[in-house]
């Protein structure tokens, strides 16, 4: 006799998002302590006094962590949607309903002719794996927003523009989607909706771009890729500092400013890369667009000079509508992400102390955690490159007229 709940069915995936979230709700209302730092201070405390000051029609322009484009400004204020609840009460609720809008969406996804299930499945797991620092940022209602824009470019791909712009104005990322995008709607509905968006928060709004002049004293973020340099030289005899500047932990000291760069220069590179990529790229499936976001995201994520915890909620979301397309080559880098969430977890919250002091245990964390980004970028590249990318034989058995008439369909 079948049960209607076995773990593969769809009532046995619905009952796993049900307890996961339950129990992450819990931890976040505090009714379950988890381990480490509190994760829920950002919004009881920063999201808070942000909301405070937008909700005068401004923006905190004298607050140098405030580094986010102006649509960022209603998922600070959406708690106001529930003024029945606490701020921080009513953020935890609406970041549980993104989840959840993301979970349809994928849903539905993984319906039809070369569709499959197991994109919801990295969504279902890989959420809780990052405990409950998911639903104490709003990087989950911006994924959402960006699950909904890829899923929706099939079909539709002036809805796709519009979405991914207006992903872009609330955390920068989502415009990568666009990467592996050929279709002129979208491109059209992406610069009509970003610059209707941000001209309208420009006027209603004072302030809506002052953050883009906050970040310039940034140091190097101690999760990130470059702050392994610096956890390393700790132990001999370097004299640099980790303290909280602009929001989160960082190294400041000698040499911070030349890793810094360092970083910027292979997110440089990665740019490169995609161009090249792009320009080369023949060959396009339903999946292909989904794919190439996955990897320019994972990219950015990378060698970025920041890597927070939250950030691995984005590239969850991203392995999820890939993996709902049988044909996707991202199997492996999916897999190598959700390792990867499992081990951000015990380096912030859990073990957040050790990462903090360069210790044995710390530096193992993020050695590992790096890596596994490290390695789904070059697996995940390689995979976009081999699918979409023509070798030399083929380039060559393809008559000029027919690249011709190649060239002039992808413009």
């Amino acid at each position: 006799m079948k049960t209607t709940a076995a773990p593969g069915s769809l009532a046995g995936l619905l009952v796993i998002w049900a307890l996961t979230r339950a129990a992450l709700l819990l931890c976040v209302l505090k009714v379950i302590v988890f381990p480490g730092p509190d994760v829920t201070s950002d919004v009881s405390v920063i999201y808070r006094g942000w909301f405070d000051v937008l909700s005068t029609g401004t923006f905190p322009r004298d607050d140098v962590t405030w580094q986010y484009p102006p649509a960022a400004a209603l998922a600070i204020l959406s708690p106001g949607l529930l003024p029945f609840l606490e701020y921080a009460t009513a953020f935890f609720v609406l970041a549980l309903v993104a989840d959840l809008v993301t979970l349809a969406l994928l849903l539905r996804a993984g319906r039809g002719p070369g569709r499959a299930r197991r994109g919801v499945w990295v969504w279902v797991a890989g959420v809780p794996l990052l405990g409950p620092t998911v639903y104490a940022r709003y990087d989950v209602m911006v994924t959402a927003v960006a699950v909904a824009a890829l899923l929706a470019g099939v079909r539709h791909p002036r809805l796709m523009g519009a979405l991914a712009a207006f992903g872009a104005l609330l955390k920068v990322w989502p415009a990568l989607l666009l990467l592996g995008v050929r279709r002129r709607a979208a491109w059209v509905a992406a610069g009509v909706t970003g610059v209707a968006v941000a001209a309208l928060f420009a006027v209603l709004m004072p302030g809506a771009f002052a953050f883009l002049t906050f970040q310039k004293d940034r140091g190097t973020e101690v999760e990130s890729l470059g702050a392994l340099v610096f956890h390393v030289a700790r132990h001999h005899g370097w004299q640099g500092e980790v303290l909280l500047n602009y929001g989160s932990v960082e190294f400041l000291g000698p040499y911070v400013s030349l890793v810094s760069t360092g970083a910027l220069f292979l997110s440089g590179a990665a740019l490169v890369w995609l161009v090249v990529w792009r320009v080369l790229a023949r060959r396009s499936e339903p999946h292909t667009v989904a794919d190439a976001a996955f990897v320019g995201v994972l990219l950015f994520t990378a060698t970025s000079r920041v890597i927070s915890p939250q950030y691995m909620v984005w590239l969850v979301g991203l392995a999820a509508v890939c993996l709902c397309f049988r044909g996707s080559r991202m199997g492996v880098p999916a897999g190598l992400v959700l390792v990867a969430c499992l081990v951000t977890v015990l380096e912030f919250p859990v073990w957040f102390a050790h990462v903090v002091a360069s210790d044995a245990l710390g530096v193992s964390l993020l050695v590992v955690r790096n890596g596994l980004l490290v390695a789904a970028v070059v697996v995940g590249g390689r995979g976009l490159w081999r699918a979409t990318v023509p070798g030399r034989r083929e380039v060559a058995a393809v008559p000029e007229p027919v690249r011709a008439a190649e060239r002039s369909v992808a413009s």
